[in-house]
Parts: C-alpha cells; structure tokens; sequence
C-alpha cells in the first residue's frame, strides 16, 4: 500500500487533526483477523460486536474505551495439561489485541461472554441539542401585525 504524506494538510487546516490522524493509522494496522468478529445492527442506534474467543475466560479478556476507540485484549495465561500431553492444539490461545474506532456519540453499554463468545453492546446517543428540530413557518402578515402591536 502506497503511503501519503499528509503533513502540508497539517499546516493549512484547522479541526480536522482527528482524521488526518485516522487517515494516517489505516495504513498501519496490522490485520491479523484473529480473533474473528461480526458487527451486527441489532436496533435503530444499537449495535452489538460478537467475537469468537473460545479458550478465554472473564478474567483473560480486558474491554477498554477511551476517545472513540473501543480495545479488546485477551491474554491466556497457558496452564500445563496434569492427565495428559497435548498432540495437537487446533484451539488458538495466543494473545491478541482488537482495535474498532467508534463514531461520534458511540457508547459502550455493557459485555457479556457465552459459549466462546463475547459480544459487546453499543448504543449512539445524539444529545438532543444536535437533533433535528422543526422550525415554525409563521405568515409574514401575522408577524407585521405582532410587531405594530408590542409597538403602540
């Protein structure tokens, strides 16, 4: 992948430093694919992620949010098998660490971990200042009228 320079950006705009950051770091994410994951639209602003982490328990996974970046690790502490030696280990436990970048207004709700799956569950807030709000079309004459009244 080709690599842009966008420090002449830097010097000419203002605000914009979170996505030239954003833009910046795409290039340098190292996608393993593990562990394998779904992002699921489950109600009008709630989403859940589901990630396969079969062999990790509660205490091997840390969720952490912190300025609109959602990280998951998992760390299996490997224990030694007493009964007997393992021939093949088909079931990963290697450690891993997951990036997902939330939108504006993105928050963690809650996680929960069942049958190898943890699924996180997020929900977009809009504060109410930035929803859309209607604005009354009123007749120019019954403003006039308004105005001459408070007036005399």
């Amino acid at each position: 992948m080709r690599h842009f320079d966008l420090s002449p950006l830097y010097r000419s705009t203002v605000g914009f430093d979170r996505l030239f950051s954003m833009l910046d770091n795409a290039g340098n994410e190292s996608n393993t694919g593990y562990p394998p994951y779904n992002i699921e639209l489950t109600g009008d602003n709630a989403y859940r992620i589901t990630m396969a982490v079969a062999g990790f328990a509660e205490d091997d996974l840390s969720i952490e949010s912190k300025e609109q970046i959602l990280v998951v690790k998992g760390d299996k502490q490997v224990e030694e098998e007493e009964e007997g030696r393992i021939l093949h280990r088909g079931i990963a436990a290697r450690a891993f660490e997951r990036r997902f970048q939330l939108a504006d207004h993105v928050e963690v709700r809650g996680a929960s971990l069942k049958n190898g799956l943890l699924h996180i569950d997020l929900v977009r807030e809009i504060p109410e200042a930035m929803k859309p709000r209607k604005i009354e079309i009123r007749n120019a004459n019954e403003a006039d009228k308004q105005i001459e009244a408070t007036a005399a």
